[in-house]
């Protein structure tokens, strides 16, 4: 029996202090235990999966009602893909196609992060398109995350969701990328049942559904909070920014007119 009730609640992407989120590993599993009803949790720090196994090492020696998904946020040259379901490190910077074949070696899936959202590293049209004419042996993507309360996503989110219902038809799902406790569980996936296969089976089969929950203001979060995260992601992960090798696409699809 799922903790919100009928369909199950997850929120696929959460980054911890092992990364560049504000919170340690304890913390978000006792939070999330304390303040939210959601069945399971992937944490998803860039292109880093320490944060993950100690997540689910710590999960395991307490008594959690929701279920820890392993996940990693890898920097593909094109941008962002959220690994679900893996075990092992991932490639960065690499292209996108090598990155879904690694992650879909290991059994895991591949999510589109806030896809074409222009203020943060993600996947623009192009990419997606291209990776889909692509196709071949684990070359494919299983969902896309078409609710995400960050500002960057919600300003594409009305586009991914009707791209994605006019052309991809992948399974839809929701996280909140949240960096500071309060956020977490702000977006989130409904699937049917209540467990972490309950999920991985409801994305294969495009049962999944995205939500939106309730998202923190920044007055909430704190202005000291917000300023030790932004230069968190600069120090903590400064190879994952990749600002070099990504640059390029980065500014194409901002400018799609420059040579």
């Amino acid at each position: 029996m799922s903790r919100s009730g009928d369909l199950g609640k997850a929120d696929l992407h959460i980054h911890t202090a092992v990364g560049d989120g504000m919170a340690d590993i304890p913390e978000l599993l006792d939070y999330v235990e304390a303040s939210t009803d959601l069945d399971a949790i992937a944490v998803t720090d860039h292109d880093n999966i320490r944060g993950a196994h100690a997540a689910r090492e710590l999960w395991a020696k307490g008594q959690y009602s929701f279920q820890v998904v392993m996940g990693v946020e890898v920097t593909a040259i094109e941008g962002h893909i959220l690994a679900l379901y893996v075990e092992e490190p991932l490639p960065a910077l690499r292209p996108a196609v090598e990155v879904l074949e690694a992650v879909h070696k290991q059994g895991g899936l591949c999510i589109i992060p806030h896809p074409l959202a222009w203020l943060t590293r993600s996947l623009g049209r192009r990419a997606i398109e291209r990776v889909m004419k692509t196709g071949g042996d684990g070359v494919y993507f299983d969902g896309i995350e078409v609710t995400n309360e960050t500002f960057a996503a919600r300003m594409t989110a009305k586009k991914a969701i009707r791209l994605n219902r006019e052309r991809y038809h992948l399974a839809e799902v929701g996280g909140s990328d949240a960096h500071f406790l309060p956020a977490v569980g702000s977006a989130y996936t409904l699937f049917p049942g209540s467990t972490a296969e309950d999920l991985r089976r409801a994305i294969l089969d495009r049962q999944s559904k995205a939500a939106s929950g309730r998202h923190p203001s920044l007055r909430e979060i704190g202005p000291g909070q917000i300023a030790r995260q932004a230069w968190r992601g600069l120090t903590v992960t400064p190879r994952t920014l990749g600002w070099g090798p990504t640059a390029k696409s980065f500014v194409k699809r901002i400018f799609p007119f420059l040579p």
